[in-house]
Formats: structure tokens, C-alpha cells, sequence
């Protein structure tokens, strides 16, 4: 099958062919593979989202030194990757003006 648009939110983890509300945040172009593996990266940040929420309620563990933060922080960057990579020239100018991505 051939690429598709599709329309991203980051923060929501929303992945759809139909813009409607907040969700087109940015527009990729993917196959079925491609989006396969940002929801994959999508349901990784959300894994490590339950750990940091129980990791908040313990106080000794400070932040820079718990593992569940610290895969949160990478999920996030290979979606925004991964999003950079598959979206249109909007969403890469868009990804790079909020210093979420620097182009290499």
C-alpha cells in the first residue's frame, strides 16, 4: 500500500486520517508500517507515563536519576523523529522553529 496523510498530536498521542479538533497538530505522510511504528512509539511513551506517575510518589527517587523518566524522555524524541521524518515541509519547519528538532 502507498503513503497516506495523516494527522498527528503529539501531546494526545493521536494518530488520524481525518482532521478534527487539536489533532492536526502536524501532517505526515506514512504508510501503514510507518504509522505501525509511531503508535508503537506512542503506546512506549505512555507505558513509561504510568511509571513516572508512580515513581512521583515516592521522594527519595529524585528525577535525574529514575529510569522511567528517562524513557519517557526517549520515546519522545524518536516520535517527534519519526514524525519529523514522515511530515511535510510545515511540520518539519514547525518541529525545528520549537526546538524539538535541529535539522543534522
Amino acid at each position: 500500500m502507498g503513503k497516506k496523510t495523516y494527522y498527528v498530536n503529539i501531546g494526545t498521542h493521536e494518530i488520524s486520517q481525518i482532521p478534527y479538533g487539536e489533532n492536526a497538530m502536524y501532517t505526515i505522510e506514512a504508510d501503514d508500517m510507518e504509522v505501525f511504528q509511531l503508535r508503537e512509539k506512542f503506546n512506549d511513551i505512555n507505558d513509561a507515563e504510568v511509571g513516572t506517575y508512580i515513581r512521583s510518589h515516592i521522594p527519595y527517587v529524585p528525577y535525574h536519576k529514575d529510569g522511567e523518566n528517562d524513557s519517557y524522555d526517549k520515546g519522545l524524541q524518536e516520535a517527534i523523529q519519526l514524525i519529523y521524518q514522515l511530515g511535510n515541509e510545515k511540520t518539519k519547519k514547525d518541529l525545528e522553529e520549537l526546538g524539538l528538532y535541529k535539522r543534522k
